[in-house]
């Protein structure tokens, strides 16, 4: 096997596989607050309090995969276009 065709079978591999995520759970957690839903900050005595409301989850904890994004936004570009 030669190297060009092995680095085209591991693409392969790791596309299909993120997309069979995608599909199967299209939401991950937060990247911002690790899925806390807030950011955690520390007081006096060095211990872990929850402080503001993640800005980028907004709470939810969750957020949609870029791989789902990018999916629903082909389908949706093509549902318009062919009605």
């Amino acid at each position: 096997m030669t190297p060009a065709l092995a680095a085209n079978a591991i693409l392969a591999i790791v596309t299909f596989g993120y997309a069979a995520l995608c599909a199967v759970s299209p939401f991950g957690n937060c990247r911002k607050c690790r899925g806390f839903g807030f950011q955690l900050i520390t007081d006096r005595r060095e211990r872990l309090r929850p402080g503001k409301t993640c800005a980028r989850c907004h709470g939810e904890r969750k957020r949609i995969r870029v791989g789902r994004h990018l999916y629903n936004l082909v389908r949706r570009i093509h549902r318009d276009g062919t009605r």
